[in-house]
């Protein structure tokens, strides 16, 4: 396994990150706890979730993946100082008037429930899950200092911020001496690039900013599973891969299939993996794999070195996206 820091920290987490968003919903316990031993029997050490996952799921309270990970913590398979656990707060999680959101409040609130569900007195990387317009940056960074401070979180980041409100946060941070985002959570892939590299990649570049990219597959398309022609694919993901189904983006796939001849045994994924992780600024990318086979799928991406001209097609084949 490779690993990497954390931004500018001494932090060391695996190329890979392995997420939990399909963990209570696609993936149900116990096949989670199958994909977890084996992603950290494989190296990976770095685990990422969210207090609502999965709330979107008919009779889902939300905090499921954190049970699932805490029970699996406790298991005895893996011992706790070796797991870089990560988490994020911010979603709706009751039905009272700050139940969600970034106030010192709710934070205060939502670390312990995380630390409950969990079942662990720490959290290594706490993240914000977005930006919260209707409270003040530096009520939402003093509590985060706070919580660094009492020891319940070893390192803050942030998720979904525009470039704009990172550099505020981090001035702020400067300004009043509190502790600073170490990592961005942006929604990054081959077929969804501008959101990042348009001005948040120097935004990490040059304030030395872990970048942790989610949906790194795109909901699916990047795996080949969805093609011209045949779109029926019987996928929960379907919906939210379907705004990439282009003329544009089918001839991407075909280009994905002739390099992945070119690396065979290599599989699409793989390749749009390779893609991300030949980029000195991305940390780690977070994969959701539901099955052990998508697992190891995902992992043999590691083991692909792309050439700068394959790189370069793959740039050109997916511009303006």
């Amino acid at each position: 396994m490779q690993y990497k820091n954390l931004g500018r920290t001494g932090l060391k987490v695996s190329r890979l990150c392995l997420g939990s968003m399909q963990m209570g919903w696609s993936a149900m316990e116990a096949e989670a706890h199958q994909i977890l031993d084996a992603a950290f029997d494989a190296g990976i050490n770095f685990i990422d979730t969210a207090d609502i996952y999965t709330r979107w799921v008919e009779g889902n309270p939300g905090g499921v993946a954190e049970q699932i990970i805490g029970k699996w913590l406790k298991s005895g398979h893996t011992p706790r100082s070796q797991v870089i656990l990560a988490t994020k707060v911010y979603g709706r999680m009751g039905d009272g008037p700050n139940d969600e959101g970034l106030s010192r409040l709710h934070i205060l609130q939502a670390v312990e429930d995380s630390l409950r569900r969990l079942q662990t007195d720490y959290i290594d990387l706490y993240q914000v899950h977005r930006s919260d317009e209707n409270t003040p940056l530096e009520e939402t960074l003093s509590a985060l200092d706070q919580l660094m401070r009492q020891g319940k979180v070893r390192y803050i980041g942030c998720s979904n911020y525009l470039p704009g409100k990172l550099v505020e946060a981090l001035w702020v941070s400067d300004r009043r001496a509190l502790a600073r985002f170490d990592s961005l959570q942006p929604h990054y892939n081959l077929v969804h690039r501008a959101e990042f590299e348009s001005e948040l990649r120097a935004v990490c570049k040059e304030f030395g900013i872990g970048v942790i990219p989610y949906s790194p597959l795109a909901s699916g398309f990047l795996t080949g599973k969805y093609r011209r022609g045949n779109i029926e694919v019987d996928s929960q993901r379907k919906e939210r891969a379907s705004k990439y189904f282009s003329e544009q983006n089918w001839a991407l796939l075909d280009l994905l299939d002739s390099i992945a001849a070119v690396h065979a045994p290599a599989s699409v994924s793989q390749i749009a993996l390779a893609w991300m992780l030949h980029d000195e600024v991305i940390t780690s990318p977070i994969i959701g794999p539901r099955t052990l086979d998508q697992l190891r799928d995902n992992l043999s991406s590691l083991d692909i070195t792309l050439e700068a001209e394959e790189v370069e097609r793959l740039n050109q084949a997916s511009a303006s996206q």
